[in-house]
């Protein structure tokens, strides 16, 4: 038999209000959070599937963030590349139209625009890194020496013993982990790209110092120009090789970051449904939880009019 007295009365309606009270937070921490729980403790046996879940999102938007980045680099790659092969074709039309003229007036002043076209191109940077210089990032690709000074680029560049040595690259290229089992070399070296472009232009630069390229154009003339044409084409061929290869490499990141995006979105949706409240439901416990705080309060003010204490009187 229960003893009925005034202090368990009490004792039982502040009971029932601490625990309305509890409901009412926990379905107010839904409601405002969204969420079923803040932390794994109030995701129960569920918690290693949540830990897993959200493991696999982290992995998953990590190899994103690099295929984005790798994009953008490819895409910065793909217009240096661009830019030296159009100095190349730029090059080998000079030489073309002076052929076809007869007369070299201008030939030269045309040549170190384009030359300097190619520099360009390869000393592109991205995010205020080189592309092109493997390694050595903070250095430009492509440097040619102070003296002699007054000098143009080509008289710098023929003045130099080898061709390579305005190449300031190390050998070591650009790689990126974009998915659990693909690693790509997703860089290019200067001096891969633009040697036998700046041989060319070193030759025709030394073939100037030797026969000044201008006015009528002699037959000596025209056939080293020819030559010096043809090896225009091969650079510039060359090139477009390897800015194919650039762009085979953005498809294949290009679908990487699809399939990518698609697990997310696999992975966020299965977390959603283990993580996500019922807002509906939510609302319902929220509301439920005031009515039984109120009518726990009500018991409570009751009580006091209905204390053994007045029967004693």
């Amino acid at each position: 038999m229960t003893r009925v007295s005034t202090f368990g009365n009490y004792q039982s309606a502040l009971l029932h209000l601490m625990n309305a009270q509890a409901r009412g937070e926990e379905a107010q921490n839904k409601v405002n959070t969204k969420k079923n729980a803040t932390d794994l403790v109030g995701f129960g046996r569920q918690s290693e599937t949540v830990i897993a879940l959200k493991s696999s999102q982290t992995r998953i938007q990590g190899f994103i963030d690099t295929n984005r980045t790798v994009a953008d680099r490819l895409t910065m790659q793909d217009m240096g590349l661009d830019r030296v092969a159009d100095a190349a074709t730029a090059g080998r039309q000079a030489i073309a139209n002076a052929i076809a003229a007869g007369r070299m007036e201008g030939l030269m002043s045309e040549m170190e625009t384009v030359f300097k076209m190619a520099q360009d191109g390869l000393n592109m940077k991205h995010q205020g890194k080189s592309l092109f210089s493997g390694g050595a990032v903070d250095q430009q690709a492509v440097v040619l020496p102070a003296v002699p000074v007054g000098a143009t680029d080509l008289e710098k560049l023929a003045a130099m013993p080898l061709t390579s040595d305005v190449f300031k690259n190390d050998q070591l290229k650009q790689s990126s982990l974009l998915d659990e089992t693909v690693t790509m070399d997703t860089g290019f070296l200067a001096s891969d790209v633009g040697q036998a472009l700046f041989d060319v232009f070193r030759d025709l630069q030394i073939l100037h110092q030797g026969t000044p390229l201008n006015g009528q154009m002699d037959d000596a003339q025209k056939t080293a120009l020819t030559a010096l044409m043809g090896r225009f084409e091969t650079a510039a061929k060359d090139v477009v090789n390897i800015q194919a290869k650039n762009g085979s490499m953005q498809a294949r990141v290009d679908t990487l970051l699809e399939l990518q995006e698609a697990r997310k979105i696999s992975v966020d949706t299965i977390l959603s449904g283990k993580t996500d409240a019922n807002m509906a439901q939510a609302v319902t416990e929220l509301e439920m939880a005031q009515i039984a705080i109120q009518a726990s309060a009500q018991v409570i003010s009751q009580l006091r009019d209905v204390s053994l204490l007045n029967y004693l009187r």
